[in-house]
């Protein structure tokens, strides 16, 4: 046959049964000696005593026993290598998990023309009766290149028996929704690899002459940066590296990339591929190496040889839609993190000679630093007494609008807001839940995306009515915050808790000038203490409001985001798609807080576990709860300095008769919902529990205990721990729970 010609073999897997066990595959050595490689399921004991042998070297190779022998026992019968087919050659080591023959080509072509790759090693994952092994040789020997290809068909799955197919969603980490996903059946025939010992067949079976080989799949292509292969320069491809420095190691870094749309009615090529993620690189180890001077006892393992000096570093592209084939990249990566990758993109026009489909060109609108018109969107359920401190504190320090959505209120709560947007103070609106079938808050945010209020705010935050912006620089307004900011368009506001400072009884008093004790600055637990609410410039950079911060990213855009902390420090972009808490290191309470009275008093505490929570409509504001978010361990006064033009707002608004009039009923209705609430037996046991010793203690121990405290609840401290002196760095914590508990 013509050597400008390729030409493709069909082999198999041994899989020979020897003394009750089977392998999955035995091959002789040229000194006469033999190796035998055993499924990860047996362990080397049952390896041994299956061989029956004291003069075997077992070894474990990836989870599986690997034993060299050094004679082959009697009614073993292992396979012959056969070097010389792919000797001289550079050759790849690949999985093929369903991709289509097209492909295959595709990928022999590519590496072929690019990299100098003359020969493959394709371990073909189908069932037998499924296989199409003949139709591919048929398809690799019809390519006018010099390329020879071993296809290498197994009687025994060599996938993991516990996953299901790698197609599916559920086997890519990134995927959205991974964790909830429902997980199909196991199918080891087409699950990830589990035998991963394929890569030692491969090396004596077939590669004791080749020249160098890398443990690349279907589903990859090497690359080089930056563009070489589109600007046709001679480069040094990892198998010249791997051959130029025997026995030693080229390591191969992958990248994960991914379409923005694949074609109606196509399957997923290649070409398709154009981008990356941001924010969450997704990046695979691999190797090229030069086999036959390799040391004999340097095992390949997946993403590394052990003890085996590295010589240089290459890098691959893995082609996720093509290992997980989807018309819909959202199946299989959260598409907001998406951005286009220019080499990929170049390399899907230049040399696939392909049009993929493009991310929507988008620009984010323009802003001014003079534009400082701030919106706050709110949500809320029985909060009568305490709405006009609030609204007239945030007045104080520039909030223009107010969008308010209401929902069941029997304390006057939504008389108040029909009243003040009779007056153009703000807008109120019924709240949607029930008609949307969201919960309470996220029905809000959906209904007012399309409010004029909110589309025509410069800036927007969505907040509650125990949350008070705590501007600490300047004069304590917003626009001191914004100049102090610069060119930030979000500013993460870090909770800070307040907690009932041990006032037990309601009065109507000025919230933020009762409760002045609150958790220290640096308080990562629990989780809930470091939240934030993220105020936002208006122009577009994400579709949508959300509870913490803005949601919907467009990708496009995201280099236009300049996001800062409570302190003015930017924030890293991993954070820009999910976060919605603070941590150790992006925390910040320097220019701005977010003071968070989640508690006020018992009395109030009482009322406010009847309503049931806005968002986690299913979940009690229970003692957990009330422990979680009491925190007396210090003290914070420095938002009583507004309080003068907080008073000066509430007098103008209490200037009204009619408001005056139906604050003074919520506060009614509010007092009158706590003396019915403190005559049922069990809220008098509940409200006991919440004045105690003991839980006016543990407000005070927050910074002493794990984070499994606060989920179990205070209950699970012991009354030595509460009482006990302890030193600074005294620690509790208990065993993991179940947070759904609580």
């Amino acid at each position: 046959m013509s050597t400008n010609m390729a030409h493709a073999h069909i082999r198999q897997l041994s899989a020979p049964t020897f003394g009750g066990v089977r392998l999955l595959d035995a091959i002789e050595l040229p000194d006469g000696r033999c190796i035998a490689i055993f499924p990860k399921t047996l362990t080397i004991p049952q390896a041994e005593t299956a061989l029956g042998l004291e003069n075997g070297d077992a070894t474990s190779l990836n989870g599986g026993a690997y034993v060299r022998l050094d004679a082959t026992p009697v009614g073993l019968s292992p396979t012959t290598p056969e070097n010389d087919i792919l000797a001289g050659r550079n050759v790849a080591i690949a999985t093929r998990n369903g991709e289509p023959i097209e492909t295959v080509l595709e990928w022999i072509k590519y590496h072929h023309i690019h990299f100098k790759m003359t020969g493959a090693v394709i371990f073909d994952r189908s069932a037998p009766e499924s296989s199409d092994l003949t139709t591919l040789k048929m398809a690799i020997d019809a390519l006018k290149v010099p390329f020879r290809a071993i296809l290498v068909g197994s009687p025994i799955p060599l996938g993991d028996p516990t996953k299901p197919a790698e197609a599916h969603p559920w086997c890519v980490r990134e995927a959205p929704g991974h964790d909830r996903m429902e997980v199909p059946p196991p199918d080891p025939w087409v699950s990830p690899l589990f035998e991963t010992a394929i890569y030692e067949i491969a090396r004596h079976r077939w590669l004791g002459k080749s020249l160098a080989a890398a443990n690349i799949d279907i589903c990859d292509l090497l690359f080089e940066a930056p563009g070489k292969l589109l600007n046709k320069r001679a480069f040094q491809t990892p198998f010249d590296m791997a051959a130029a420095q025997p026995g030693q190691v080229v390591l191969l870094e992958g990248q994960h990339c991914y379409p923005w749309r694949v074609r109606e009615s196509q399957p997923p090529s290649y070409a398709d591929h154009i981008c990356t993620q941001f924010d969450n690189p997704k990046f695979r180890q691999r190797w090229c190496v030069a086999l036959p001077q390799l040391r004999e006892k340097s095992l390949l393992l997946t993403r590394r040889i052990p003890k085996t000096q590295v010589c240089g570093e290459a890098s691959f592209f893995r082609y996720m839609a093509i290992r997980h084939p989807s018309d819909r990249a959202s199946l299989i990566v959260p598409k907001t993190s998406l951005v286009e990758n220019k080499l990929l993109l170049q390399t899907a026009k230049r040399l696939h000679q392909f049009k993929p489909v493009r991310l929507p060109r988008i620009k984010a609108e323009s802003s001014s630093k003079k534009d400082v018109r701030t919106a706050i969107v709110t949500t809320m359920k029985n909060e009568g007494p305490f709405i006009l401190e609030w609204l007239a504190y945030h007045q104080a320090i520039g909030v223009q609008n107010f969008l308010v959505y209401t929902n069941d209120c029997d304390d006057g709560t939504d008389t108040m807001f029909d009243l003040l947007q009779s007056k153009g103070i703000l807008q109120h609106r019924e709240n949607p839940f029930r008609e949307v079938g969201l919960k309470p808050q996220h029905a809000a945010l959906q209904a007012a995306e399309d409010e004029p209020m909110l589309t025509n705010a410069d800036w927007a935050i969505c907040m509650d009515v125990d949350e008070f912006l705590n501007v600490k620089v300047g004069d304590g307004t917003l626009a001191a915050l914004y100049d102090a900011v610069g060119d930030a368009n979000m500013i993460s506001c870090t909770w800070r808790l307040f907690g009932n400072s041990d006032l037990h009884l309601f009065e109507d008093i000025h919230t933020i000038g009762q409760f002045d004790r609150c958790a220290f600055e640096f308080s990562p637990k629990p989780h809930q203490a470091w939240g934030f609410k993220t105020l936002f410039r208006n122009i577009g950079i994400f579709k949508k409001m959300g509870v913490h911060r803005p949601k919907g990213l467009r990708p496009q855009l995201w280099e236009e985001i300049n996001w800062v902390n409570g302190s003015g420090d930017p924030l890293p972009k991993e954070e820009f798609r999910n976060a919605w808490r603070s941590t150790t290191e992006t925390y910040g309470y320097d220019l701005v807080s977010l003071n968070h009275y989640a508690v006020r008093n018992a009395e109030s505490f009482l009322v406010k576990r009847d309503r049931g929570r806005v968002n986690h409509v299913d979940r009690d504001q229970g003692l957990a709860y009330w422990f979680r978010m009491n925190n007396n361990a210090t003290e914070d006064r420095s938002i009583m300095t507004r309080i003068p033009m907080m008073e000066e707002k509430l007098a103008a608004l209490m200037a009204d008769p009619e408001i005056a009039a139906q604050h003074h009923a919520c506060v009614a209705a509010h007092r009158a919902k706590i003396d019915e609430l403190r005559e049922r037996p069990d809220q008098q046991v509940f409200y006991s529990q919440l004045t105690s010793p003991r839980m006016e203690r543990l407000s005070r121990m927050h910074g002493f205990f794990g984070s499994n405290v606060f989920l179990a609840g205070p209950e699970s401290v012991p009354d030595d721990v509460i009482w006990g002196d302890h030193a600074e760095d005294f620690y509790f914590t208990v065993d993991t729970v179940d947070e759904t508990q609580h």
